[in-house]
């Protein structure tokens, strides 16, 4: 009869979390679906979309992005373009709702294994999963959710490890960090914690040098869609002038070492104020309750679970330190992944306030006047408000993401298309004429140059512009530009003082270039 009745428990909580993980799902891709951008994407740093509308371009022609070349976002999400919905912008769009919503998925799989808890694993990852950083980027056609999503799976596997303690799943999780670090760099960051969880859980295995050798083999294995790049770069696609055909040239792209002289740029003593910095965003995700819990959770996880404790503290203090560290404009998303560490604390520390809710309830007999079934009630209350409170702030993040209604792009190319006469030269910094030209073979007789596309000189400033417009004037050709967002002021003067003048068309959204005489 005991086993009967524990058999029919353990099947009762294997539908329960079914469902949760169903629901969490749902509701994480309907919110992403509800505000994804609709189609193609400009570039605007101030908003968000630093690289979104060049990966639209790059992922429908399997051209090479910027370093370090992503070649598995590139590879999964050109299969998107093939869906038949909306435009290719929205289709790669959708592909990083889809890595999105596997991502949160997977975290609460990877949480459920953790603490052996439903209903705190599906409030964590819903928690994450309605974060302000982290949904903006599964939104737009970024990189940034296939990287959690790799994370969470890489996690996944660890703790699936220690629980079953079969081989198999280190190795999985071998062949899954290269495959990881084809997407993106920060994940490497696994690897250490990885060897130390695994050394804290059963040391033997780092000495068993058949696994470790088959460890290597799939690792290696899984760096293989690297090999795209220079097989691609020898086709010489659209949109790319990076030399990847030399072993020097190859991994200094897929090392980032153009990046190198904006990492690890501040003091000691400008740590106070990014730090500060950290904050403001880190309360722009979750609220201060919500960061007490994750306090408290961690503090749990070090007396209750010390390899669980190690492996995520690792991984929250390398990935704050290096963005602290790092110093570009967006510098805000490569804080998502301390966020996704910050929800695992959360689920700790949910998990301790149950169980310390549930030692008070029998010690003191709260609940030794009510029926089986009014208990029932009351631990399903319980656990609705735990699902629920993630989504009290639900409302304003949507209003702050949503994209659904984004259109700068598609109007721009249809301005240009109309407005800019034939084989003219045009300067712009960034997405959208390529996407016209590229993408939907419009305008094909205009020549489309861009400064952000020279590796040695990715910059905001007006200089770049001013030398190619005056390159294509000296050749005869009409020029005409389109500036980066926000900064026509400066721009103008600019180009006054260096003996060029722009003339607006369609109320200042591109330029004709001119001769004025003087300046140099």
């Amino acid at each position: 009869m005991k086993k009967l009745r524990a058999g029919l428990e353990h099947s009762l909580a294997g539908r329960v979390a079914l469902l949760l993980g169903v629901l969490v799902f749902v509701v994480a891709f309907s919110l992403y679906l509800a505000t994804l951008a609709p189609t193609v994407l400009p570039r605007d740093v101030s908003a968000g979309l630093a690289d979104a509308g060049l990966f639209q371009v790059r992922v429908y022609i399997l051209g090479i992005p910027n370093p370090t070349g992503y070649p598995t976002y590139l590879l999964l999400s050109k299969l998107f373009t093939y869906l038949p919905v909306g435009d290719i912008g929205y289709r790669v769009n959708l592909a990083s709702a889809v890595y999105a919503a596997v991502a949160v998925l997977l975290l609460f799989s990877m949480l459920r294994v953790l603490t052996g808890r439903v209903v705190p694993s599906a409030a964590a990852a819903l928690l994450f999963g309605v974060s302000r950083a982290f949904w903006s980027q599964a939104v737009i056609a970024e990189v940034y959710t296939l990287n959690v999503m790799f994370v969470c799976l890489l996690c996944l596997m660890f703790m699936l490890w220690r629980v079953r303690r079969r081989d198999r799943y280190l190795l999985l999780a071998a062949l899954f960090m290269g495959l990881s670090l084809t997407n993106h760099l920060t994940s490497g960051l696994l690897i250490p914690a990885g060897l130390v969880f695994v050394g804290l859980t059963d040391w033997r295995k780092l000495l068993d040098w058949r696994l470790v050798l088959k460890s290597a083999g799939l690792f290696v294995a899984g760096l293989l869609p690297y090999v795209y790049l220079p097989v691609r770069a020898m086709a010489h696609p659209p949109l790319s002038g990076y030399h990847l055909t030399s072993l020097k040239g190859f991994f200094s792209f897929v090392t980032g070492s153009s990046f190198q002289g904006q990492m690890f740029v501040y003091s000691f003593s400008q740590l106070p104020w990014r730090l500060e910095f950290y904050l403001g965003h880190l309360l722009d995700q979750f609220s201060p309750a919500f960061l007490v819990v994750a306090a408290f959770g961690f503090w749990y996880m070090i007396f209750t679970d010390r390899a669980a404790a190690a492996f995520f503290g690792i991984l929250y203090a390398g990935w704050l330190a290096f963005a602290l560290e790092y110093a570009i404009p967006d510098v805000w998303v490569y804080f998502i992944p301390t966020y996704l560490i910050v929800c695992v604390f959360v689920a700790s520390g949910l998990v301790a306030l149950f169980e310390g809710g549930g030692y008070l309830v029998r010690r003191w007999r709260l609940t030794e006047h009510l029926s089986a079934a009014q208990r029932l009630a009351a631990a399903g209350a319980i656990g609705l408000l735990a699902l629920a409170a993630p989504l009290a702030g639900v409302h304003d993040t949507y209003r702050v993401v949503d994209h659904s209604d984004y259109y700068q792009a598609r109007k721009t190319i249809n301005l240009v298309a109309r407005g800019v006469p034939r084989g003219a030269t045009v300067v712009t910094n960034g997405s959208s004429l390529w996407y016209m030209k590229l993408v939907e073979h419009r305008r094909s007789d205009l020549k489309i140059v861009s400064p952000f596309l020279n590796p040695e000189e990715w910059s905001q400033q007006a200089k770049p512009w001013v030398r190619l417009s005056r390159k294509y004037l000296r050749e005869g050709d009409r020029v005409y530009v389109l500036l980066p967002g926000g900064r026509d002021d400066y721009y103008r003067g600019y180009f006054e003082r260096s003996g060029l003048r722009l003339v607006s068309h369609d109320g200042g959204v591109f330029y004709r270039v001119e001769e004025s005489g003087g300046g140099g």
